[in-house]
């Protein structure tokens, strides 16, 4: 078979002088800094050196750590370079990064690096051909640590060959278990391979100096980082929404496609499929076989992604739920624009049981997002929309349905608009702060809502969870500051308390401004948030005042998990009217919820499912062994089939509720077609796979309804505030003369 590709080229020219005992051989990739680069580099230091808010935490040698730091920006999960090769990067240009970078404007060390990692991906996947002909022994007693991220390097390309040898055998295992024979797997594998050797054989100067600068950038903060030219030119187009796709924002991880977050109003949001930290293993344009997209560029997976509208997109996921790296679902996407209305706030009233079965007539408002006027591209439309506008309209149409309690859903909101978080939390109290935020350079703002009228006084709860971030969190922790609201949801929201800016280098830079060539950007976290009682809401996040049963909190997706996170802090305490619930009040709601916690059959079925799943991550060895894999596998299968069958009888009890929409009528929502027959297998008897193939079934999934079924959190959150509702006819629960949950009278 013939591969032309520079990289394999220079390894057999390896072999070849190796072989007449010359050792060397010429590499084919070369990369020199473009003088405009070099400018971008010093450009950036000075930026992060001015304008960060963690400016004075990091210092010149602090850059040292971008040398490891990058080689694993290349080398994620630990298998091509050696400890030694760290040991001898750090010696030999460790000690100069900031130097060579701010001074110099070089980067040498980014390519240096890169070409000792062309050589180790070319001489493995040479290697990894090789083993693929060779037997594997699928019974034997061994198991594989699949997450080496934060494993060591090997040692020796001893130990590197052992742990090879693991990793293909769980590669293989892998697809044996999607029901493919072994020349199939191996075959799907190989195919793997040669399009990593490939993809490397093709990479530009440009990314290795986007990788590196923006791992510099990292040292300061999680959320900074360096766009090059063609990165940040894209950045421009997604910022605008005009493009066709699914509505999804994707990266990339040890060469796997992750989304990263699904777009409000966009079509995978409509079709309640696909989720944040899924992994896209292979797409398919409509009827076509699908490519697996594992080793491909990023920019070349969303090429395959978009395209027009109303085309049909496969995609082959590993759902972010799934325990076993083997499960894969099969979803399809119709392409469209995002859809501003789809993405608008929403309500419904829900009829929850009270005292003595009664009905009580409760609201819930779901807000995806903190848009407003710009987000609609239209500068020109006469009817602008905003989240605070939007949920006021909502509130008027709740309040004629006559709805004694209301719940705010942030769940999966990932912010948006300050602006639009300030006002937003305006509806519910009297004039005061909302958030503080704080500067690079000390100086604190405090943003406050201006106007003394309220859109809802009576009892409210706010529902988060861990991807309940930014804006969100403002709202969530200014409503708990002023006791107006009971936070419920996971354990904590995401801890995103930092403000970022986006610098244009062209403008930065008088040099770079006359350069006719591109230049790229920087986005600099230059600010931060603190609640109206000076705490941040950095890291921690809100901390919710009743903690529910979930999965998320044994996923790493919060703020803390990222590298380089910022502090938690606290400043002065602004002034304002307000103060949290009172604890004799919050003691009886916690203590009335824990008991249903504890007693209703919905929650023992939450707690099975997040304490299997607990249990299924805490397994960091997977085993080799096919026929243990093959159990498991169908234990697995079988717990889910019996989830399933449990929620669908729990769903029956599912409150009835009228939704509230506004905009025009929303699109049906996209089904997954049907899975294609295999002839070969029509009428065999089936198996608890074939059952339930799709392995991972969300909450929602499959649900033509606006509300999921067996929504377990928002049943909680709902009954929490018919509690306060009822502490309210007793004015013992009182509180500064006014009812639990309600808005302080006025004055």
């Amino acid at each position: 078979m013939m591969f032309p590709l520079s990289p394999f080229r220079r390894y057999l020219a390896s072999l070849i002088f190796a072989a007449a005992g010359s050792g060397l051989a010429a590499s084919d990739l070369k990369f020199t800094t473009p003088d405009a680069l070099s400018t971008e580099a010093q450009t950036l230091v000075t930026l992060l050196e001015q304008a960060h808010y963690n400016r004075d935490s990091i210092h010149s040698g602090d850059f040292a750590q971008a040398i490891p730091e990058y080689m694993t920006a290349l080398d994620g999960q630990h298998l091509f370079f050696l400890e030694g090769d760290k040991a001898d990067f750090v010696n030999r240009y460790g000690k100069n990064v900031y130097y060579n970078v701010d001074y110099l404007g070089k980067i040498d060390a980014s390519y240096e690096i890169f070409y000792l990692y062309d050589d180790r991906v070319t001489a493995r996947i040479g290697w990894i051909f090789s083993e693929l002909k060779k037997g594997m022994d699928f019974t034997a007693p061994e198991a594989f640590r699949v997450d080496r991220s934060k494993s060591p390097w090997p040692t020796t390309n001893v130990e590197a060959d052992e742990l090879w040898k693991k990793r293909l055998k769980f590669e293989v295992l892998a697809e044996l278990l999607n029901k493919k024979s072994l020349p199939e797997a191996r075959d799907v594998v190989r195919k793997r391979y040669e399009r990593m050797l490939k993809n490397v054989g093709e990479t530009e100067g440009s990314e290795l100096a986007e990788t590196f600068l923006s791992t510099i950038a990292g040292l300061y903060d999680p959320h900074s980082t360096y766009f090059s030219a063609d990165t940040y030119e894209d950045f421009g187009i997604q910022m605008k929404l005009q493009l066709v796709g699914i509505g999804a924002m994707l990266g990339l991880e040890e060469d796997t496609c992750v989304v990263r977050e699904i777009v409000p109003g966009g079509p995978a949001d409509l079709g309640h499929q696909l989720k944040p930290n899924d992994k896209i293993i292979a797409v398919a344009q409509d009827t076509v076989e699908p490519v697996e997209i594992i080793g491909m560029k990023l920019r070349k997976i969303v090429d395959q992604i978009r395209g027009a509208k109303g085309t049909k997109v496969r995609l082959i996921v590993q759902p972010a739920e799934a325990t076993d790296s083997s499960v894969r679902k099969e979803i399809v996407i119709t392409r469209d624009v995002v859809k501003l209305d789809s993405a608008r706030a929403r309500a419904a009233v829900f009829q929850v049981p009270g005292v003595g079965g009664k009905p009580v007539p409760l609201g819930v408002i779901t807000l995806p997002g903190f848009y407003g006027p710009a987000d609609d591209g239209d500068t020109d439309a006469a009817d602008k929309t905003s989240a605070s506008e939007d949920v006021s309209k909502l509130i008027v149409q709740l309040k004629n349905a006559n709805v004694q309690g209301v719940v705010l859903d942030l769940r999966h909101n990932g912010g948006g608009y300050l602006s639009e978080a300030i006002e937003l939390a305006g509806l519910f109290i009297h004039k005061g702060p909302v958030v503080q935020v704080k500067g690079y350079d000390g100086e604190i703002q405090v943003d406050t809502d201006k106007s003394e009228s309220l859109a809802y006084d009576g009892p409210m709860a706010v529902l988060v969870d861990r991807f309940s971030a930014s804006a969100s969190e403002i709202v969530a922790g200014a409503l708990k500051d002023y006791g107006r609201a009971v936070v419920i949801g996971d354990s904590s929201t995401h801890g995103k308390g930092t403000v970022q800016a986006t610098f244009e280098m062209k403008k930065i830079s008088r040099e770079l401004s006359r350069s006719p060539a591109k230049t790229g950007a920087a986005k600099i976290t230059i600010q931060k948030f603190y609640l109206p009682d000076g705490s941040s809401t950095q890291l921690k996040g809100v901390v919710s005042d009743i903690v529910l049963p979930s999965v998320d909190e044994f996923l790493p997706i919060g703020e803390s998990d990222l590298p380089h996170a910022l502090v938690w802090d606290k400043i002065k305490t602004s002034s304002f009217n307000g103060a949290p619930i009172d604890g004799k009040i919050l003691s009886r709601l916690q203590r009335e919820s824990s008991e249903r916690q504890s007693s209703l059959e919905e929650f023992a079925y939450t707690r099975k499912y997040v304490d299997w799943f607990k249990q299924r991550q805490a397994e960091k060895l997977v085993s080799l062994n096919l026929e243990e894999r093959r159990k498991q596998k169908a234990a697995d299968d079988a717990f889910r089939k019996e989830n399933k069958a449990e929620r669908e009888k729990l769903a029956k009890s599912d409150y009835p509720y009228k939704e509230f929409r506004l905009g025009p009528p929303l699109p049906p929502k996209i089904a997954a077609a049907p899975k294609p027959v295999d002839a070969a297998k029509a009428g065999a008897a089936k198996t608890p796979a074939d059952e339930d193939a799709d392995a991972v079934e969300t909450e929602d999934e499959a649900n033509a309804d606006a509300y999921a079924k067996v929504d377990v959190p928002l049943r909680e959150a709902l009954r929490v505030v018919d509690d306060a509702i009822e502490m309210g006819r007793d004015h013992e629960y009182w509180a500064s003369n006014h009812a639990p949950l309600t808005a302080v009278a006025k004055g």
